[in-house]
């Protein structure tokens, strides 16, 4: 499908190479806040909750579009960069 978007896990802060506590233990999904066909919009409520072994992260949908598909479920662990779903423009 041409056009898509790739929306991928951002860059870790880098605090938590300096400091290493934040990030101590695996990434894991802990919720997946979107289904294929879900329409969201740029800066909408979070995509995925990402657990750490001291903290949970959001990541915010990066531009609006349907939702094609989601590449991470519950309990995957999940590194930098890592695509966790595409895009259809709107």
């Amino acid at each position: 499908m041409a056009g898509l978007i790739e929306v991928r896990i951002p860059i870790y802060p880098e605090c938590w190479e300096t400091c290493g506590s934040c990030a101590a233990g695996d990434v894991v999904i802990e919720e997946v806040l979107v289904k294929p066909g879900d329409i969201v919009q740029r800066d909408d409520n979070i995509i995925i909750i990402l657990e750490t072994g001291k903290i949970a992260l959001d990541i915010p949908t990066p531009h609006a579009g349907r939702v094609v598909e989601v590449m991470v479920a519950v309990g995957d662990e999940i590194a930098e960069g890592a695509l966790i779903l595409t895009l259809e423009p709107i």
